[in-house]
């Protein structure tokens, strides 16, 4: 905390009113968002008296604060909420990353079909889920598509697909479905997601030994498949409302300086399990909860209803979802609840050794380094370029932030006609550091290079130019290719203990930027690979492009076609370049050969 002047005199203008707090590092970073009842009294709480460890890591950290006054603790909330999620910020809850449940979707179309998706804001379409992984949600999808001939396609086609013929789809594309057809399949699907299978596994009894005594033992052992596959699917652990509504269940267990939140999802029934999060605790356990529910809710959809503990405050979570919020006292709602606080607190004892080791191997990696270079290392920038034989000659830039890869602040390089891999590097050095410049940009503390002493010259030349004073090393590696130690811009080598925590976080760091740089190069690739010869042609877009397919169907028949047979197509001086570019590659390769 290097500014307490200035922090007091900011501490002695709050206002004792509801608001949100912005904590800010020596960078300029906010790395920590909160709300309050009374802004006075909750941000001077950080600066006053003793903390545990995690808060004063916090509060040491703290080199200026901001505000926003709000008109109510709940509309703090909800700017806290948004906040979070704009700058997430490396102290606060967040939500598993973003990352949202698969749900099978159900189109409200005049033909509707059936996708799994992690999105559910199409409010013209119904949802149903979530499923605990995608494996499941794709596997439940599948046997539906077999079990009703909904059609498959995004878009109509102009004539019937192979589906039709598997007798999987109805064809709505050539021919009319009486709109009740399709009502009555999408409530057979309401009902079998919701679990009621009866009717289905009756039916598929009833055809398979009408099929095996009219000795047609293959369709006979078709429908024996497809029961198999819905008693796999519907063999979900089951619990016992007779209502059958859509429940959600969270609860939480703290320990040591550390959060686990868990939740149990209800569904028709079928009682999904799934650990949410266990994570460092900055704040009250009830905020971190309240805040964590919140972003969930912002990216999934609400059940009926919501199971809490009877001990948590839920004054702001009643007031801002649209949903009931409940805490039960007894009968089997209360079981439930009692069952996801054991889950949260075994959830916290299994994880807690592995998550805590984690970051301390991480904390410890990251103030090696800065020992190392002698000064407080906390952003990082690496390149890696990828090449062959000078084709597709493409870099790869990832960051890390306190030992963390960042992954929203990656980014991709197509660089220009190689040359060498120095004037690649500098090309790309140039690009990423006049751009941060020119935009007034953050620069991080440390750039890492790829490469031995030669990488390290081409990005020093750069920099030097442009007057950064970036620090600058460089990965070297062992006859395997691996990260052995690293070297800085005078050619020093700085030594690294092999069973160092820095050496684990440089082979991961190195690791990642070459996966990144592959998998451009990669990507590039494939595009290349299936590009049509047409694209290179002037006047030929995608509209033109398809015609000409359409018509004649393959290279072969388009190269034998005259100009007069491509100009019924498209126009004559187009199809002048078509049979010009067609013939002298033909030319060409006659050479050649």
């Amino acid at each position: 905390m290097a500014n307490m002047a200035k922090i007091e005199d900011k501490l002695a203008i709050l206002p004792a009113l509801p608001g949100c707090y912005l904590m800010k590092n020596k960078d300029g970073d906010i790395i920590y968002v909160g709300k309050a009842k009374k802004l006075k009294n909750r941000v001077r709480q950080y600066f006053v008296g003793a903390h545990d460890f995690k808060t004063t890591r916090l509060v040491s950290n703290i080199d200026d604060f901001e505000y926003i006054v709000t008109s109510s603790e709940k509309e703090a909330l909800l700017l806290e909420i948004n906040l979070i999620k704009k700058h997430t910020p490396p102290y606060n809850i967040m939500f598993m990353d973003d990352k949202t449940y698969p749900y099978i979707k159900l189109t409200k179309e005049k033909a509707p079909l059936l996708r799994v998706v992690r999105n559910t804001k199409d409010k013209k379409a119904e949802y149903f889920g979530p499923f605990p992984d995608s494996s499941a949600a794709w596997e439940t999808m599948k046997l539906l598509n077999r079990l009703y001939p909904l059609r498959k396609c995004s878009r109509l086609p102009k004539k019937e697909c192979l589906y039709y013929h598997m007798e999987q789809c109805l064809a709505p594309c050539v021919q009319e479905v009486d709109a009740s057809v399709y009502a009555n399949m999408a409530n057979s699907i309401r009902k079998f997601l919701k679990g009621d299978v009866k009717e289905i596994l009756a039916s598929l009894q009833k055809e398979m030994e009408e099929a095996s005594e009219n000795l047609l033992f293959e369709k006979a052992q078709e429908k024996l498949e497809l029961i198999h596959a819905i008693q796999h699917v519907t063999s979900k652990q089951q619990i016992d409302f007779k209502d059958r509504k859509d429940r959600d269940v969270f609860g939480y267990y703290v320990d040591k300086g550390y959060i686990s939140i868990q939740g149990f999802f209800v569904r028709g029934g079928k009682l999904l399990e799934r650990t949410l999060s266990i994570e460092p605790l900055y704040e009250e356990a009830m905020d971190a909860f309240t805040s964590f529910i919140l972003q969930y809710y912002q990216a999934n959809p609400l059940p009926q209803e919501i199971l809490l503990p009877n001990t948590y405050d839920v004054t702001h979570l009643e007031e801002i979802l649209d949903t009931k919020v409940l805490q039960p006292l007894r009968g089997d709602k209360l079981k439930l609840v009692d069952m996801v606080l054991a889950n949260a607190k075994n959830a916290h004892s299994q994880k807690f050794e592995l998550v805590e080791r984690k970051n301390s191997r991480k904390e410890e990696a990251m103030q090696e380094l800065s020992n190392l270079l002698g000064k407080e290392i906390h952003r990082i920038e690496l390149f890696d370029n990828s090449h062959i034989s000078g084709a597709f000659n493409v870099s790869g830039m990832v960051v890390f932030k306190d030992g963390e890869p960042s992954k929203q602040d990656y980014r991709t390089y197509r660089l220009k006609e190689y040359v060498s891999d120095l004037d690649s590097m500098k090309e790309v050095v140039y690009r990423r550091y006049f751009r941060l410049l020119k935009e007034q940009g953050k620069f991080p503390d440390l750039l890492i290079v790829d490469g031995g002493y030669l990488q390290i010259e081409a990005a020093k030349e750069i920099l030097d130019a442009l007057d950064i004073p970036i620090t600058l090393c460089g990965l070297v590696k062992d006859d395997q290719h691996r990260t052995a130690n690293l070297m800085d811009r005078n050619g020093q080598i700085l030594l690294v203990k092999r069973d160092s925590s820095l050496f684990f976080l440089l082979t991961q760091m190195q690791d990642e930027v070459h996966r990144f740089a592959i998998s451009y190069h990669r990507k590039l690739r494939g595009k290349a690979m299936t590009k049509s010869i047409l694209d290179e042609i002037e006047g030929i877009g995608e509209v033109r492009k398809k015609e000409i397919w359409k018509h004649f169907k393959s290279l072969k028949r388009l190269k034998e076609a005259s100009i007069e047979q491509i100009s019924e197509v498209v126009p004559k001086k187009v199809a002048e370049n078509i049979y010009r570019v067609l013939h002298t590659e033909e030319d060409q390769n006659e050479t050649s050969a």
